[in-house]
């Protein structure tokens, strides 16, 4: 078996590898990033709703088991930048609340280890990094902060209507927080309606691939291996550290060293990577000696909502720009949280057929074009049952009912309410309940006791003292915003502490980068 030797090893290049690979590239370190796609090619397709939708061009093939057994295609993407290359770009900082224990209707979200002070200046240095657009003081659930890097995307001319009617109906409608690179510049984001869900022809749109991984490329330091699957964590005879990453690259089964590994693969596939990694040290899997590696999976109870006119053709093009915060913490007569609303990226009329086969083409499209596109999102509770494994021949498997379903089902009635208040005659849900893979989350639950978690607050395994995994597995709760800013703060606030207590990097420029030696 080939073998290679590198200072860190990180797998995954998404939000959580992208951002960490972004961040060392600077030391001296020898990096290696593992990347089981390849990147996304520039294509026309990039922009073909049926291509993306109907072709499924970019979407991994590979099925998943739900809680019954039965084969799923899930929602993901392997390539460089991971899931980041198609997501709608909404970075949202939790909110400071989320950061404690909240009581909802169905049950307790739990505390984080960690405090929104803590995080804030991660935030403040993700958002710079990946472009955020935003503006402050306008959000009921955001805590007070500095400007935005740049300012809000501008509402189109029916969006910035829509706008004024909500705060007609005592709602506080604010901008949602956007990473789109160069706006407005000859080569920069040109606000199309194939954002959310598509990757950008243009490398317009904020995401790992074009923010962290290719700058970090230019540093003769870091190593790319695409098409390469990291098959097992290998620990040295004592179990206490990782070795040894088994990759299949190229065809070849290699084993790859380094005295550092850092996880990204997103909390499904890192819990499949940790489980695959069983030995005669770890029989139930490497850094589980919890017995919680997998469990407490979490996933957004998220339903795309659509009001319908049949005489109103709605024009905008870029409709992703209005949030509704004023029921994240309580409904409208008090009580429980109920979660957030948030503006969609067009519909197109193949999206649609997709989801309800039944009819020709030009029906969706006529119905698309009189409609405009919001998506309730809830806060989903973690539950010890709700879980990933693995079976016996390596196939993940999703043990999943969602919690905390009947704050959602307020929410989303709420929300038809308002459509209905705003005029529309028809309003239609759609929802992938038990099989939803976006925003997953908390396989590997971060926190203080290694009995009740799996990392340490910089996520570091509490069993493996060598091993980092950084995506959103860490997450404790799932708050009920966008989990992308989270992930790359945390990554930002990791790499600084590996920064300075492995490799020895002492000293900051002007510039933010920090210099020093290697001493891994």
């Amino acid at each position: 078996m080939p073998t290679g030797r590198y200072d860190i090893i990180i797998i995954g290049s998404g939000a959580g590898g992208g951002t960490l690979a972004h961040a060392l590239a600077n030391t001296p370190a020898d990096i290696l990033i593992i990347e089981r796609g390849d990147f996304i090619p520039k294509e026309e397709e990039n922009w073909d709703p049926e291509a993306v939708w109907k072709h499924l061009r970019y979407r991994t093939r590979e099925t998943w088991l739900d809680t019954c057994g039965k084969a799923f295609l899930p929602y993901t993407h392997y390539g460089v930048g991971g899931n980041t290359k198609f997501w709608g770009s909404v970075l949202y900082r939790l909110p400071r609340e989320d950061f404690d224990e909240v009581q909802h209707l169905d049950g307790v979200s739990p505390a984080w280890p960690i405090d929104y002070e803590t995080l804030e200046p991660f935030y403040a240095r993700a958002e710079r990094l990946y472009q955020v657009h935003g503006e402050s003081g306008l959000d009921p659930i955001e805590a007070p902060r500095e400007p935005f890097p740049h300012t809000a995307v501008p509402h189109a001319d029916d969006m910035a209507a829509c706008v004024d009617q909500l705060q007609q109906q005592g709602l506080h409608p604010s901008p949602l927080p956007l990473g789109l690179r160069n706006l407005g510049a000859q080569d920069g984001c040109i606000l199309c309606n194939t954002c959310n869900s598509f990757p950008c022809f243009r490398h317009a749109k904020s995401e790992a691939d074009v923010c962290c991984i290719r700058p970090a490329l230019e540093r003769p330091n870091v190593t790319l291996w695409t098409g390469a699957y990291a098959q097992r964590l290998l620990t040295d005879p004592s179990g206490r550290r990782v070795e040894a990453v088994e990759v299949v690259h190229q065809g070849e089964t290699r084993r790859v060293e380094a005295p550092l590994v850092l996880v990204s693969c997103g909390a499904v596939n890192s819990t499949a990577l940790l489980l695959r990694s069983a030995s005669d040290q770890h029989p139930n899997g490497l850094a589980n000696s919890s017995g919680l590696v997998g469990r407490r999976y979490m996933a957004h109870l998220a339903t795309m909502i659509e009001g319908f006119h049949p005489f109103r053709i709605n024009q905008t093009v870029f409709q992703k720009t209005v949030a509704i915060n004023d029921f994240y913490f309580h409904g409208p007569d008090g009580g429980y949280p109920l979660g957030q609303i948030q503006s969609q990226g067009r519909t197109h009329g193949v999206m649609a057929q997709t989801v309800v086969p039944w009819l020709p083409l030009w029906v969706y499209n006529a119905w698309v074009a009189r409609g405009v596109d919001w998506l309730a999102m809830s806060e989903d509770l973690p539950r010890p049952d709700n879980r990933v494994t693995i079976e016996a021949d390596g196939q993940i498997r999703i043990h999943y009912h969602p919690n905390n379903v009947g704050a959602h089902k307020r929410l989303v009635r709420e929300m038809k309410r308002i459509l209905r208040r705003l005029g529309y005659w028809v309003v239609i849900t759609y929802s992938h309940k038990e099989q939803n893979t976006t925003h997953q989350c908390g396989t590997l639950c971060f926190g203080t006791d290694p009995r009740e978690s799996v990392l340490d607050p910089y996520c570091r395994s509490h069993d493996i003292e060598n091993l980092f995994v950084v995506d959103a597995s860490f997450f404790p709760s799932s708050a009920a915003v966008n989990p992308g800013l989270t992930i790359a703060a945390q990554a930002l606030r990791v790499a600084d502490h590996i920064r300075e207590t492995v490799l020895g990097v002492r000293s900051e420029t002007a510039g933010g980068e920090r210099q020093g030696t290697a001493d891994i």
